[in-house]
Order: structure tokens, then sequence, then C-alpha cells
């Protein structure tokens, strides 16, 4: 047994079991603990989870203002200051926000469209629809859209989100209802932005960029419907039904506004506010500060970007799949059945202690999962929950979910993927691009990729298992299974 070995076992001893899926770290774990921490997950995946995970969690749960309990999700891993899969709640009025429990990527998230067209019928034209998707959705560091428009005109649309793009043709009126915040959340503004994160982020609308963003072609086989009720109601109804699946954030754009808070937060958080943190990517301003509101409505703009970004590529999908079948989108289906973020904090009310209070509600690499009746919800969700999609790896599959009622236990927040087990250095050296391409479409997989090293980083083996992850987030009672989505056909970064 190594030392990284003895320390995971050894923390593990420190947790409280709640269930098979919840493990608690009493708030005398750490000093300056102000409430306890809590990791869902099986035994299997808390033993999986880096060192990292548990220093980190512990760490956010000394944050200001922090109420209930420190989260980490089951695909938790080493992130930036908070754990990626980390949700943390915050006091609105006493409590702190931090762009290390937000992410670099704000609003980084997922989309999923769904068709009418069985698998048999898209089989003979996958190659050429995931060629012509290769080229009319950028991908890769740095890569730009299709889409022109000035930096003025930008910074209307990182104030308005996706209603800028279904007003300007790039998308109907229906998409807006089944995204997160209607597509535009409601606060952003543009003169809280640099001129440097402008630049970055004006040529990047309706592009994947790199690591683990991507753009799948994917089939919904029968045999993969738990839930078949809900299945039909979120739009599942044909046999090995072809949906559309893509993963992307806010670019360079949301990078540089997390970048220039994060340098403003460090110059003001002990000298102005007293403020005293145990790590530093941890920074925070208090939220009613001048700086954290600042902040707020900047990362609004960020979160409104990436709206705008996943809107834009959904209409390069319509128009592919209108291009190699020669028929309206509208006739093949292509009707979204929701856009959730997972890199965001956002004032919603919870029930606390039995009574309701206002909170910030930070998630990184987690995703919001509103239960049945949650007034958030467009009508046509009211009664089913809210659907959570969480990625997989290019080569297992992914899932769609859907929010529950005992959801309320972690302010309704889920997992949001599988997780990585690895670096992107160690996969790197585990793994070689072209040969797991060619591996890749030899199971039944078309994959086009701007890089072979980028893809070699994405390898199945480098996520954690999304069947356990999943798994663990229905049996704690967080989200249910509706359908396993299973891919075959992928454009990468």
């Amino acid at each position: 047994m190594n030392e990284r070995e003895v320390i995971r076992v050894a923390s593990v001893r420190d947790f409280k079991k709640v269930s098979d899926t919840v493990w608690e770290i009493p708030s005398s774990y750490k000093d300056g603990m102000r409430v306890p921490a809590r990791i869902y997950a099986t035994e299997r995946l808390i033993r999986e989870m880096d060192d990292g995970v548990i220093d980190q969690v512990t760490n956010v749960a000394t944050l200001p203002g922090i109420v209930g309990h420190a989260f980490c999700m089951p695909d938790g891993h080493w992130g930036y200051g908070f754990p990626i899969g980390g949700v943390a709640a915050m006091d609105a009025r006493s409590g702190v926000i931090s762009p290390g429990g937000i992410g670099f990527d704000v609003n980084c998230g997922m989309r999923l469209v769904l068709t009418n067209l069985s698998f048999g019928e898209v089989r003979e034209r996958l190659r050429d629809l995931v060629d012509r998707l290769f080229e009319r959705v950028p991908a890769g560091v740095g890569s730009t859209g299709l889409l022109k428009i000035s930096q003025d005109e930008f910074r209307r649309v990182v104030e308005e989100g996706a209603r800028w793009c279904v007003r300007n043709g790039y998308g109907w009126d229906e998409d807006l209802e089944r995204t997160e915040e209607f597509g535009c959340i409601s606060g952003a503004d543009a003169s809280k932005i640099s001129n440097k994160a402008v630049e970055r982020g004006y040529k990047q609308i309706g592009t994947l960029g790199s690591g683990n963003h991507y753009l799948e072609i994917q089939v919904v086989k029968p045999e993969n419907i738990f839930d078949p009720q809900l299945a039909r109601a979120f739009g599942i109804t044909l046999p090995e039904q072809v949906a559309v699946m893509f993963h992307c954030g806010s670019r360079g754009f949301g990078h540089q506004v997390a970048t220039d808070y994060l340098q403003l937060f460090l110059k003001v958080m002990e000298k102005k506010y007293g403020i005293r943190i145990l790590d530093r990517e941890l920074a925070c301003a208090p939220f009613n500060s001048p700086e954290g509101r600042d902040y707020f409505a900047a990362m609004k703009c960020a979160v409104n970007m990436s709206f705008a970004n996943r809107q834009v590529i959904l209409h390069r999908v319509r128009e592919v799949f209108s291009d190699v079948f020669g028929r309206d989108p509208a006739e093949m289906g292509l009707h979204q059945v929701y856009d959730v973020a997972h890199n965001t904090a956002k004032l919603e009310e919870h029930i606390l202690d039995g009574q309701p209070r206002q909170l910030l509600v930070h998630r990184k690499g987690a995703t919001r999962a509103f239960g049945p009746g949650a007034h958030a919800l467009p009508p046509v969700y009211r009664n089913t929950g809210q659907p959570v999609i969480v990625g997989g790896s290019m080569e297992t599959g992914s899932y769609l979910l859907a929010g529950v009622e005992t959801g309320s236990q972690t302010f309704f927040s889920t997992a949001h993927g599988s997780g990585r087990t690895m670096s992107r250095k160690q996969a790197k050296r585990m793994f070689q691009g072209k040969q797991l391409q060619r591996d890749m479409e030899g199971r039944g997989i078309y994959v086009r990729t701007v890089s072979f090293s980028g893809l070699a980083e994405e390898a199945g083996p480098a996520y954690k298992d999304i069947d356990e992850v999943v798994g663990a987030t229905e049996l704690a009672g967080i989200s249910r299974r509706v359908a396993r989505l299973i891919p075959v056909g992928n454009v990468k970064g």
C-alpha cells in the first residue's frame, strides 16, 4: 500500500456513514469548518476519489456564510478550489461568492436533442452527419465560430443569452422554454466585464472548444430505458431513437471573467473584508459587497454567453440534419429535451430548518435537479421534475435523469458526468489517439477529432464508471434514472 492509499483509507475511517451512499465528515475534522461535509458516493467510488477531494470539500466548509453541508457529488475529483462535483449554499445576506465554486468555464453545460429518426434510418448516413458536424461546429483550442458579430453586438448577446439567438433566427421559441433560466439569466450587466473578456469571446459563439467537450450522436435502445413513463414525457417514444447531445461552455470569455474577478478578490478579501481562507483558490468576497455584486453580474454574462453558444450549435445541428436528409428539421423532430448548466452560482429559495431561506447556491461540476412541482421549471416539466443530462465518456455512453423531491437534501443538486480517474497527462501516456479512434470505429463509434492527443486524454478508462456514478445518485435519492444513451458518432476538440 503506497502513501496515497494510506491517506485515503485513513480519511474514509474519519467519515460517518450516513447511508450506503452518503458519507459525512464532521466539522471537528478541520479547524475552521462551519458545517460538516458530505460526499455522495458508493464505497467503491469514494475509495477511487483522489485525496484532494477530501481536503477541498472540507476547505469549502470553512467559507463564511455556508449553510447545511459542503457537498461533493459521486463524480467528484480534484478541481480549482472546490472539488469538481462540489456544491455549497451560502446565506444570501451573510455569505460569500467564490469563483472557485463556479469554475473558469462558467455555465459549462449539456444540451440534449431528440430526433424522430431510428438508428436504422441514420446508420448509412452516420459518417456524413459526423463529418458535416465537424465542419459546421468548430472545435479545439482557440476555435472561432461561423457567427460573425461585432464586439458591441456581443455585449448584447451576453445580456440576452439564447433569446438573442432565437430573435435572430438561430432557434425556435420552444428552445427557450426547455433551457434552464429560459435561456437568459436576469441581471447580466456587460458593463461589469473587461474588454479582454470580450476580445476573447466575441468570435467563439457556436464552438465546442477542447478538453472534455463534445458533440455526440447517440441511440436510446429499449433495454436502456429505466422509467418508461418519464422517458415518454421527455420525448423518447421510438425503438432505437436517435439523439444528439453536446457539452460545452463559455469558452475563453468565461475563463477571463473568472480570472479578472479572482485577481480582484485576492486584493480585497483580507485587506478590505477581513476574510481569511485556507486556500487561495477559494478567493471570495461578501456576496453583498460591491465586488461580489459586480462579479455576480459579470458571471451572469458568461452564463448567457454559454446559453447562446449552445443555442447556435443546436441551429447548426438542425442545418446539418436538414442538408444530409433533405428534409425540414421539424419533420425529423430535432426538439430539445433540455439544456442544463453545471458551473454556476444562483440565488434560490430553499427550505432550511423548516423555514424558507434565500441562498446563493454554488454548483461546480454539479447539476441543478429540481423535483416535481418546482416553480422554476417550465410547465411541460412541472409534473415530471427537471430533466438532468449526465455525460459519460465518449466510449461508454451518457444518461438522462430526472430531479426528485428528495433532492432537497443537496439543495436539489446531482452529478454532472463520470468524473475523471486519472490526469490528462497520465491518459496520454497510456493511450494513443489514432489507435483509440480505430478501436472505437471497430466498436461502431465514428469519431472526428481536432487533436489525437486530446482524444487520448478522453479515453474511456480515464473516467469513472458512469453506471456506478448514476446509480449512486439514484440510491441516494438526489435524482432518478430515465434512460441511457449509447454513442455512435462523436465530434471532439
